[in-house]
């Protein structure tokens, strides 16, 4: 019998995507300090033994329209200051030997991904910048559509790609960044796996034919990012696992919108962006109305995803800090041991369990910058 504590103890476990930086930059808050509030710091990670994590890079597009770039460059020095005031306990990792690296010497590793493309603002220039500033992956949209690709969050407008769209997906190709298609529609999905010389990956997100959503991604999706090499990293937000959970929050969403009105009120009136935490503040008095999903549920999209794209294309991508609740089992990053300790529960070798806990991502990594530049551009000092 395997012993699912051990197998955790000693893997690689890498998280691709949390909503962090928000909390760096708007808050003011260590990453070093206590949780308070949040799913993760760096006391939770130890305890969950996370290795890595990717800290999205994620500019809200109605409150900083027009400067989509300038909150993303205030949003990456907030984690790269992280990394600066705390060079004993973490460190920037731009490759997989890098979170080797910083699991050797016992530090946590700091990554960070763009998301939304919207933030590049239709150059290329700026694609390559925010490669040099050491972000590895981009999601190609957030919920709303760029100028050069459409959102599974928003009405079609491009059938797709654009022209520029897949020049942008060339771009990231070379560079040996990573095209993460969570959030994209599915035309613009079918349209990156067609332009895209490399894998791909979806960050965060889970199985449509468990939780209908259209960010989730369907059985022939999970089929073919796989066939391509890539990885699916399954992401934790209840309406995105569990379908009873999913009507409950959509049938709170008058009075939450209503909430919503009120306390931004002041920002909207003095003409200031409203901070992130507000909006995630009012979205946690009401999810304080509903049950949290089982953890059941989560496990559910794990084994179906894994089942479906194979074992060697699953991995972990919570959306820690972006979302509003989480299932039952899971409060912080502390408790990523649960995961191990399921599946091991439904068969999975330790060899499986090794691959989806961090070793699938650094494989996909891997290959895709060995087919790009694989440029590292430290600029922390």
């Amino acid at each position: 019998m395997i012993d699912p504590k051990a197998i955790h103890a000693s893997a690689l476990v890498i998280d691709t995507h949390a909503d962090t930086p928000q909390r760096f930059l708007d808050e003011g808050w260590d990453f070093t300090s206590y949780l308070a509030g949040g799913h993760i710091n760096l006391e939770t990670a130890r305890r969950g033994n996370l290795a890595a994590e990717f800290f999205a890079i994620w500019v809200e597009p109605s409150q900083h329209a027009g400067h989509f770039a300038a909150r993303a460059f205030e949003l990456a020095d907030a984690a790269l200051e992280q990394v600066r005031r705390h060079p004993d306990e973490l460190q920037l990792c731009l490759s997989p030997a890098d979170i080797l690296d910083a699991r050797a010497n016992g530090k946590f590793g700091v990554l960070l991904g763009l998301e939304g493309g919207h933030s590049i603002e239709n150059s290329l220039g700026l694609l390559r910048t925010f490669h040099r500033l050491g972000i590895r992956y981009m999601t190609l949209t957030w919920a709303n559509n760029n100028e050069w690709a459409d959102s599974s969050g928003d009405t079609p407008i491009h059938n797709g790609l654009t022209d520029f769209g897949r020049d942008v997906i060339r771009e990231m190709n070379r560079l040996g960044m990573m095209v993460d298609v969570s959030h994209v529609s599915d035309k613009t999905f079918w349209d990156v796996l067609e332009t895209s010389t490399a894998p791909v990956i979806a960050s965060h997100s889970s199985a449509r034919a468990i939780t209908p959503s259209h960010r989730n991604l369907t059985d022939e999706q999970l089929k073919a990012l796989a066939a391509k090499g890539g990885v699916a990293l399954v992401n934790f937000y209840p309406a995105f696992i569990d379908e009873t959970w999913q009507q409950a929050w959509k049938a709170l969403r008058p009075e939450r919108e209503t909430a919503f009105e009120a306390a931004t009120k002041p920002f909207r009136d003095a003409g200031q962006p409203v901070p992130f935490h507000i909006s995630h503040e009012i979205d946690h008095v009401f999810t304080g109305r509903i049950p949290r999903p089982p953890f059941a549920s989560l496990i559910a999209h794990f084994d179906h995803m894994i089942q479906v794209a194979g074992v060697d294309h699953v991995g972990i991508g919570t959306d820690f800090d972006g979302i509003q609740e989480l299932p039952e089992g899971i409060d912080s990053a502390a408790d990523l041991p649960r995961i191990t300790e399921a599946l091991a529960a439904k068969g999975y070798t330790a060899e499986d369990l090794h691959k989806i806990l961090g070793g699938n991502l650094m494989r996909v990594f891997a290959e895709i910058q060995a087919k790009g530049e694989s440029s590292t551009y430290p600029l922390i000092s």
